[in-house]
C-alpha cells in the first residue's frame, strides 16, 4: 500500500489524512501535541478551533456557503463532523467547540489506513508528504520551510474572549439574528450613543500585551484586534463588528446606536464568545473594558482573548495549483495545506487540505495529480493563492474569485441574491461534471 505522510492534525491535516486514506494509501499522521504544546491550543483533539467557533455562513448566496457545499459533495470529513455537531448560530454553521474536534479525532483515529504518531516533526521527510502544521508551525519546521522560500512566513492573529452564559444580564441583553435570518441565535448587548463613545475611548487607550519584535503591519486585515479597529476612528466599530443594522431590540422596536453580539460556543449553551472581539489587550484590561459593555458588567471569563504569531507561505512563489512545491524549488513530493498556503478561514484551510491530501495520494499511487476547475470556489481559491502577483495576503473565499453572471436577464435586473445563487449553481454544476469525468480521466 503506497505511503503518505501528513504533518499536523488541524483541520487541513485531518482532511488531508482522511482523503489520502480513503483513496487507499497508508497514512502516517504526525501531531506534536501533547508532546509539544502551542500558545493557542487547549486540548489534544485534532481540528481544534482556536478563534471563532463559526465555520461561516450556510447559505449558497455566500462564498463560504458554496465552498462548504463543494466539500460536502467531495466527501469531506470536516464537513461531516461539523454538520453532526452544530450549535445555534443564525445563518452560520456554528459548531460545538469541544464536540466537533472530538468527532474529527475519533473518525480519523478509527480509519484503518491511518496511523497517528504524537511527536514533533523537525525536518521534512522523504516520500509524498503534506505539511499542514498551520499558523502555529513550530520554529524548527518553520526554519526548514523558510529555507525553501527565502522569505518571512508570519503575521499576527488574535482570538476573542469566551464568557460563561450564567454571568450575563438578561434584563439588558436580547436574543436576535441580523435581519431575522435563521433562528434568533445571537445575544445582543445594545448601546446608546453615550455608552458607545465611552466604550470606544476606553478600548482605544487600554494597555496592550507586549509581543517581542511585534510590527503593526503584520496583522491580517480580516482578523484585526478590536482595539486596533477602535484606534482607526471613533465610528469604525459602529460600521464593523458593532454594526446595529438589522438588530432591533424586540422590547422597544428600535435599533440601538451600536450592538455587541455574542455567539454560542458550546453544545450546551453555557459558553458564549464575543463576536469580532479578537484582542491583544492585557487580561486585566479585558476584564475592565469589556465589562463596560451593557449586560457584561458581571461577566465571568472562561477564556481571555489572546494573540499569537501565525505562519503562512508565499504560495504564489512556492506552490503550483495542486498545492505541490514547485520543481524549481527542489520539487520533491512535497505538498502544503491549510493556512500555511495563504488561505484564511477554517473551511478554506480544510479545502486546501482536501486538495493536498488527494494529490499526495494520487502521486503515491503513480497517478497524475488533479487541478480543481477554476469555476469552483475551491479551484478558484487554489488558483488565486498560487498565481497572485506581488505580495500574497491571506484570503477568504469570495465571489470575486469565480466567474460572474450577467446583471440583467430578459431586460430584468437580477438581484444580488439571485446572481449569487446562479454563481453557486454554476460552480456546483462544474464540480459535479469534474467529479463525474475529470477526476476519473486523470490517471
Amino acid at each position: 500500500m503506497p505511503n503518505v505522510t501528513i504533518i499536523g492534525a488541524g483541520l487541513a491535516g485531518s482532511e488531508a489524512a482522511w482523503q489520502a486514506a480513503r483513496l487507499g494509501c497508508s497514512v502516517e499522521l504526525w501531531e506534536m501535541r501533547p508532546a509539544r504544546e502551542t500558545p493557542a491550543h487547549r486540548t489534544q483533539h485534532f481540528a481544534e478551533l482556536v478563534c471563532s467557533n463559526s465555520l461561516g455562513n450556510r447559505s449558497l448566496e455566500t462564498a463560504s456557503g458554496l465552498l462548504k457545499e463543494e466539500l460536502r459533495r467531495l466527501g469531506s470529513v470536516i464537513l461531516h463532523c461539523a454538520d453532526a455537531n452544530p450549535v445555534p448560530a443564525g445563518g452560520a454553521l456554528g459548531v460545538a467547540r469541544e464536540g466537533f474536534p472530538r468527532a474529527v479525532t475519533e473518525m480519523v483515529h478509527a480509519h484503518p489506513n491511518i496511523e497517528v504518531i504524537r511527536k514533533e516533526v523537525t525536518d521534512i521527510p522523504d516520500g509524498p508528504t503534506v505539511v499542514a502544521t498551520g499558523p502555529l508551525t513550530s520554529d524548527a519546521l518553520a526554519e526548514k520551510i523558510e529555507s525553501l522560500s527565502g522569505e518571512t512566513l508570519y503575521f499576527y492573529d488574535a482570538a476573542s474572549p469566551i464568557i460563561h452564559r450564567d454571568s450575563l444580564d438578561d434584563s439588558v441583553i436580547y436574543r436576535a439574528s441580523r435581519y431575522g435570518k435563521g433562528e434568533a441565535a445571537y445575544l445582543n448587548c445594545p448601546m446608546t450613543e453615550e455608552q458607545y463613545y465611552t466604550f470606544v475611548e476606553d478600548l482605544a487607550t487600554a494597555e496592550l500585551s507586549p509581543i517581542k519584535d511585534f510590527e503593526e503591519d503584520l496583522y491580517f486585515e480580516g482578523c484585526l484586534p478590536v482595539e486596533t479597529i477602535a484606534r482607526r476612528g471613533e465610528d469604525t466599530l459602529r460600521f464593523g463588528p458593532m454594526k446595529p443594522v438589522g438588530l432591533p431590540d424586540p422590547r422597544t422596536g428600535e435599533i440601538p446606536y451600536a450592538v455587541v453580539q455574542l455567539r454560542q460556543d458550546d453544545a450546551e449553551g453555557r459558553l458564549y464568545n464575543i463576536v469580532g472581539f479578537q484582542t491583544r489587550l492585557k487580561w486585566g484590561e479585558q476584564r475592565r473594558v469589556f465589562r463596560i459593555i451593557p449586560g457584561l458588567e458581571s461577566a465571568d471569563f472562561a477564556r481571555m482573548g489572546v494573540m499569537h504569531r501565525n505562519t503562512y507561505l508565499p504560495a504564489n512563489h512556492m506552490l503550483d495549483v495542486t498545492m505541490r512545491i514547485r520543481e524549481d524549488l527542489g520539487g520533491g513530493p512535497l505538498f502544503f495545506a491549510g493556512q500555511l498556503t495563504g488561505v484564511e478561514g477554517y473551511i478554506e484551510s480544510a479545502a486546501m487540505g482536501h486538495l493536498a491530501g488527494t494529490n499526495a495520494a494520487r502521486l503515491a499511487q503513480g497517478k497524475d495529480t488533479i487541478t480543481m476547475p477554476r469555476g469552483t470556489m475551491m479551484g478558484a481559491l487554489a488558483h488565486y493563492i498560487t498565481t497572485k502577483e506581488g505580495t500574497l495576503q491571506p484570503i477568504n473565499s469570495n465571489w470575486g474569485l469565480v466567474p460572474a453572471v450577467p446583471k440583467k436577464e430578459n431586460g430584468r435586473r437580477l438581484s444580488k441574491p439571485e446572481r449569487r445563487q446562479r454563481q453557486a449553481q454554476m460552480a456546483l454544476s462544474t464540480l459535479d461534471e469534474f467529479m463525474r469525468d475529470g477526476m476519473k480521466t486523470a490517471v
